[in-house]
């Protein structure tokens, strides 16, 4: 059926209207028993019923119901709803039917029950009673048993304060019986120090024991231990406690006592360098083993401070006092070593062009050394130590006499206390300190009162730096003097990079830079002071130089080197602000800038040069320098004078020195920069991007470079009309052939051809050993070659043009005679005829012969179309417009 209903396609109807083969298929596929049995199956009909999917979901669906119901009619469905509901109710009078007499029954058999309920109520209240009277009973008794708990916990405490108390005063007998302290209530006799505490030889008696620093860390250790109880005993609010701490004060006092004077007494005994015998090796294992004890006691009792003050007052005062005094530096100068270039320019005008020797800044860094000086100490490995092995500088001798003593007598001192801190960051090492950090980014890393020894900063530095401010501030830091104040800072900051060398650890270097001390040991460096003066003493030298505007040239002798002498002092003083004779890494900013100041001093220089000349250069920039090179229209016919020679001559020198100058500069400059000032320029310079540094280098040298360009034009204008003035010569060639008796026709070119080039190769040294722009040839000759021969073309070009109109006008004055053969017509007279066909051969000759003149020079003449116009004027018969 449902294949029947199916429509069948448009061209099967427009052939079969009536579908009669259709009919016949399945006709035939009925009768063979092969019809899809699929096609007439009927939709499932599912009764209204208790199992009805429908209507047993958890929420009816009313859409769904009906779409179920799709086949069924509207009225239909209603009767099928209608039957159902009748059905329904049928089945609910069915089940009450089913349950009515069960139902009944219960009423009957609740009959009485009423009374017995009461009964059973009644014995209810009684049982409250006995319960509420039983629970009474038992409160009493928790409350009785928690009040005995209480007062046993109570005596527990109690007892426990008490043993607390026995703890405290055992411990306190036990360790005035150890200190030898006299008890409480016996004759106040004077206390005398047992034996083992005694100086002098018999405190090395071997006879006596050897355990004093052992004896003392065991009573630091009981003696915290006591004040942990006492603590634990006041907070108990125990006036025993009160009662006793004088007890307990007099054992403080008297553990400080013996533990400085037995730390003393081994610091002497280990730093003593001027007894008779040395000591063994078993003594001084002896010896460090109790300092390690000592130490490990002031640790524990947090007596860091007290440590420091046995050792400041034993070891490093005297040292300090008899090493660093006003007289200690007083010792015989050393031998004079000649000035840098720097310090003394000589007379510029016999100064060499070649670059001078300096000496490069070498900065305070671990990195650049390979090994230290032995010099210095046979068992040093400081990095720094080459700097102050200078035995001829008495700064260096004394502060390479003091990191001797601290590497021999306080390094081992130092190492021992950090290892037994306490404190967990001390384990932190620093083997190699590079260069130090500004001071004012470390000045609140460690807090000097911090726990924990710090040796280097409270005891060495403040002792050291003290005695150095107030017994040699007036000498090392007189910054009057600026070749001295620089070597001095120079040690000094190597002096201090060489004690955060010796430090044990990082947290004691930081500790060090954040001493008071430290900060005004920097402070009185007075660096912008220095900077002033070196400032006046390079500025003023290139003042001195650049205060004359006439041009003091020097020879040149290879790539690279000045022309003028005040190039050479431009680079002096760029130099001297990065020698080592000068530069001091924290003012490295200052120099920077005092750096890109010389160089636009230069460049107004040069324009200051160029206005006098009448160049058409401002201190601003230059007239229109983008502006091709170019003849002017009212170029003379006659030779130059004199006078305009020399001012010629001295625009070429003066043009070609400053376009080498500049060269050499900004080679020679950017130079220094990779290897040296990139390197020596804080990275906290222009926000820690020396990207930018170099940025404003190479800016600065733009600005300078732009001279370049306008100072080739001039050097290029004056080569043209000095090349073009050799074009004046043709002007004579018509005169020449008409009146030559021998009327053969030319073979060679022109006498005047060879010379129209030759101001070119004369200013370049082509063919010559020297001459004014022989340095510009490798970088200048092919574009200043291209602009002159441009120049020269379009003047041959306006010359040719000038004698062809001037014969066409004599060819119009030949009265009675047809117009004849000329240099760019038509036929003429035959003399005419003649003298007109040699002249313009001579002309090609000429031509052709220029071309190859400035094809030696490098020009390609196919790539100058002007001059292939050229060709075509001067080697056509017709009269062509050169326009």
């Amino acid at each position: 059926m449902a294949a029947a209903l199916r429509s069948p396609p448009a061209s099967a109807t427009f052939r079969d209207p009536y579908e009669l083969e259709r009919l016949a298929e399945e006709l035939v596929s009925r009768e063979q028993g092969k019809e899809d049995p699929t096609l007439h199956d009927f939709p499932l009909y599912i009764p209204l019923a208790h199992h009805n999917p429908h209507l047993t979901a958890e929420e009816f669906n009313v859409e769904e119901f009906l779409l179920s119901r799709s086949y069924t009619s509207l009225s239909d469905l209603r009767k099928e709803l209608r039957d159902y509901l009748a059905d329904l109710k049928e089945e609910l009078v069915q089940l009450i039917n089913d349950d009515y007499e069960a139902f009944i029954s219960l009423s009957t058999d609740l009959q009485g029950e009423g009374t017995r309920l009461t009964r059973i109520k009644a014995p209810l209240s009684i049982l409250k009673e006995h319960i509420m009277r039983s629970k009474k009973e038992l409160l009493l008794i928790q409350d009785a048993i928690q009040d005995k708990l209480k007062k046993r916990t109570k005596l527990r405490e109690e007892k426990a304060l008490l043993h607390l108390l026995l703890k405290i005063s055992d411990a306190v007998t036990r360790l005035e019986t150890l200190l030898l302290i006299t008890a409480p209530g016996t004759a106040q006799t004077e206390l005398q120090l047992p034996s083992q505490y005694t100086t002098g030889e018999d405190a090395r008696d071997d006879k006596l024991p050897n355990n004093r620093a052992k004896h003392l860390g065991r009573v630091a250790s009981e003696y915290t231990q006591l004040l942990y109880h006492a603590e634990k005993a006041r907070n108990e609010n125990c006036k025993y406690v009160d009662e006793m701490q004088w007890r307990i004060d007099r054992i403080q006092s008297t553990l400080s006592s013996d533990l400085d004077h037995l730390f003393a007494t081994t610091l002497n005994a280990l730093s003593d360098r001027k007894k008779e015998s040395p000591a063994s090796d078993v003594e001084k294992t002896r010896w460090i083993a109790d300092i390690t004890e000592c130490l490990r006691s002031y640790d524990a009792l947090h007596l860091w401070r007290d440590a420091e003050d046995v050792i400041r007052r034993e070891v490093v005062r005297g040292f300090v006092k008899k090493t660093i005094h006003p007289s200690a530096l007083i010792a015989p100068h050393s031998p004079i070593m000649p000035h840098t270039p720097f310090h003394t320019i000589p007379d510029m005008s016999l100064l060499s062009s070649t670059l001078p020797p300096r000496t490069p800044y070498t900065p305070f860094t671990a990195f650049s050394l390979k090994q230290p000086d032995p010099t210095y100490s046979t068992s040093s490995s400081s990095p720094y130590a080459h700097i102050l092995s200078n035995e001829d500088d008495p700064l260096a001798r004394l502060y390479n006499q003091i990191l001797r003593f601290i590497e021999r007598d306080l390094c081992r001192i130092m190492k021992i206390a950090e290892k037994v801190s306490v404190d967990p960051t001390s384990t932190a090492r620093v083997d190699k300190p590079a260069r130090s950090p500004p001071v004012s980014a470390s000045h609140d890393a460690v807090d000097p009162s911090a726990d924990g020894f710090q040796i280097m900063a409270n005891v060495i530095w403040e002792e050291i730096g003290r005695a150095i401010m107030d017994e040699l501030g007036g000498i090392v830091f007189a910054t009057g003097r600026p070749n001295e104040f620089r070597k001095n800072y120079e040690l000094s900051q190597a002096f201090i990079r060489s004690l955060e060398y010796l430090s044990p650890s990082l947290r004691a270097v930081e500790a060090m830079r954040a001493h008071p001390l430290y900060a005004g040991f920097e402070r009185r460096w007075q660096l912008p002071v220095y900077f002033q003066l070196r400032w006046k003493e390079i500025v003023g030298k290139l003042e001195d130089s650049l205060g004359s505007r006439k041009l003091d040239t020097l020879h040149i002798k290879g790539k690279n080197s000045y022309a003028t002498s005040q190039a050479m002092a431009v680079w002096i003083a760029i130099t001297g602000c990065w020698s080592s004779e000068v530069f001091i890494p924290e003012l490295a900013n200052k120099f920077w800038r005092l750096t890109l100041q010389i160089l636009s001093r230069y460049r107004t220089w040069i324009s200051d040069c160029s206005v006098e000349l009448q160049l058409g250069i401002t201190s601003t920039g230059f007239d229109d320098k983008s502006t091709p090179p170019r003849i002017p229209s009212n170029f003379s016919t006659e030779p130059a004078s004199a006078d305009l020679l020399s001012a010629e001559d001295r625009t070429l020198r003066y043009c070609t020195a400053i376009v080498l100058d500049i060269q050499a500069l900004e080679n020679n400059v950017l130079t220094l920069w990779r290897e040296e000032v990139s390197i020596m320029l804080p990275e906290t310079q222009f926000s820690g991007d020396r990207t930018q540094s170099e940025d404003a280098l190479r800016h600065a040298f733009s600005q300078l470079t732009s001279i370049i360009s306008p100072l080739s034009h001039e050097i290029v204008n004056v080569l043209a009309r000095r090349c073009c003035e050799g074009l004046l010569p043709m002007r004579s060639i018509p005169t020449q052939f008409r009146a030559m008796s021998n009327k053969r026709p030319p073979t060679e070119p022109s006498y005047f051809v060879t010379s129209i080039l030759r101001p070119l190769r004369t200013y370049f040294g082509i063919g010559s050993t020297e001459a004014v722009g022989s340095a510009l040839k490798v970088d200048f000759l092919a574009s200043f070659a291209t602009q002159v021969f441009d120049s020269v073309v379009e003047q041959y070009t306006s010359f040719v043009t000038v004698m062809k109109k001037s014969e066409e006008s004599l060819r119009r004055l030949k009265k009675g005679k047809k117009s004849g053969f000329s240099l760019f017509g038509a036929a003429g007279g035959r003399d005419d005829d003649g003298d007109e066909e040699r002249i313009r051969i001579q002309m090609v000759f000429d031509v052709l012969a220029f071309g190859q003149d400035a094809a030696s020079l490098g020009i390609e003449l196919s790539k100058h179309k002007s001059f292939q116009n050229l060709q075509e004027i001067v080697q056509s018969a017709d009269s062509v417009d050169p326009s």
